[in-house]
């Protein structure tokens, strides 16, 4: 049986499970017979199957009661909770939201082994549960339910969309794996973390910190004439100012403005702001590396500043009624605030001493 497994490269105990499912008994021994197997696997690939939902009317109270049942007070009584639309506007429609038990299907399919450990009538897989909500034909369980899941989604989105969305201009090359080594310990100054902090209105301003002063510099991105006049055009103009031409021209702006040795690197998220990174690289010299996915700590510097930031641009406001004077009196505000990580020294003052430390090797390499 194991060189049976070798050969066709599959596990001992698989080979041992299809010897024992479809042995052929009607001469009396447990003989293996490959029509046999044939046979029974094209019987359970007919479609289509009945809904296990759909035929057992007990499995199917369980799996609506613990998805849908009433909220209830410690006395017994139900709470209807408020009547609260969904107003979330960048996931795609959803369901009004209501309370409800709100298991999710794996919560229910999981607890179903332990409340019925000897029915195995009453088992279902998480993923049943899900088609026979959202799945035309198989819709064992009402539409509406849709309504007590947490995210409230009235439609799917397939994992491999989610997955693939916005990253088609990150490469393995310029991955945060392949920053030198000299910009995560922060010996070296001239490496940079970046992001965007958005407002009102699809308003943005652009952070940039050095890792090793906290040196913060802000970027004008004031929308586009445009914005606003018409009805929006899919695939169109970033007409809100952060699009990736308008934060690739500000870097520019902002950072050529430096010695050379004190624009090394830039770290950012994996947003599509950045889908220019390598004409920024040919303009600037600066090279620039994304952080994982979901991994905000590897920008610790500027997260830590954007929280500072807010202070000044508070959530749910506009932010493009900032002018380039207002935002760099709020970097000189920041700069010249003393740090404990700096003991107590200031950004402005660290990052005046690395300007001067290659300013002479500077002098020398012209």
């Amino acid at each position: 049986m194991r060189d049976i497994a070798r050969q066709i490269g599959r596990s001992a105990s698989t080979v041992s499970r299809e010897l024992r499912r479809n042995a052929a008994t009607r001469s009396g021994g447990l003989e293996y017979r490959a029509s046999t197997a044939q046979w029974h696997s094209e019987r359970a690939a007919w479609r289509p199957k009945p809904a296990k939902l759909a035929v057992n009317a007990g499995l199917r109270a369980y799996v609506q009661e613990r998805l849908a049942g009433s909220v209830a007070n410690p006395s017994g009584a139900a709470v209807p909770g408020p009547a609260v639309t969904w107003k979330g506007r960048r996931h795609g429609p959803r369901q009004p939201r209501r309370w409800s038990a709100a298991w999710s299907p794996e919560q229910i399919a999981r607890r179903l082994q332990l409340d019925f450990p000897d029915d195995g009538t009453l088992r279902i897989s998480h993923e049943a549960i899900y088609q026979s909500l959202y799945v035309q034909g198989r819709g064992a369980l009402r539409r509406e339910l849709t309504a007590c899941l947490r995210t409230g989604r009235a439609l799917r989105v397939p994992r491999s969309r989610s997955r693939g969305r916005g990253k088609a201009h990150v490469g393995p090359e310029v991955l945060i794996s392949e920053r030198p080594a000299e910009a995560g310990d922060r010996a070296v100054p001239g490496h940079w973390e970046g992001d965007l902090i958005l407002g009102l209105g699809s308003s943005a301003i652009g952070t940039l910190v050095e890792r090793t002063t906290r040196l913060t510099m802000l970027l004008h991105l004031p929308r586009m004439p445009e914005h606003g006049c018409g009805p929006r055009m899919k695939n169109g103009p970033a007409l809100a100012g952060h699009g990736a031409e308008a934060v690739r021209d500000a870097i520019a702006r902002t950072i050529t403005r430096l010695p050379e040795l004190l624009r090394q690197s830039l770290t950012w998220d994996q947003g599509t702001e950045m889908a220019q990174h390598s004409q920024l690289t040919i303009d600037t010299g600066l090279r620039v590396y994304f952080c994982d996915p979901h991994s905000p700590w590897q920008r610790g510097s500027n997260e830590n500043t954007n929280g500072l930031l807010r202070q000044y641009f508070p959530k749910g406001t506009d932010l493009c009624v900032h002018s380039a004077d207002e935002l760099a009196a709020v970097a000189t505000a920041l700069n010249t605030r003393p740090r404990k990580t700096l003991g107590w020294r200031t950004p402005a003052e660290m990052f005046d001493q690395a300007l001067r430390s290659v300013q002479p090797a500077v002098a020398t390499t012209g």
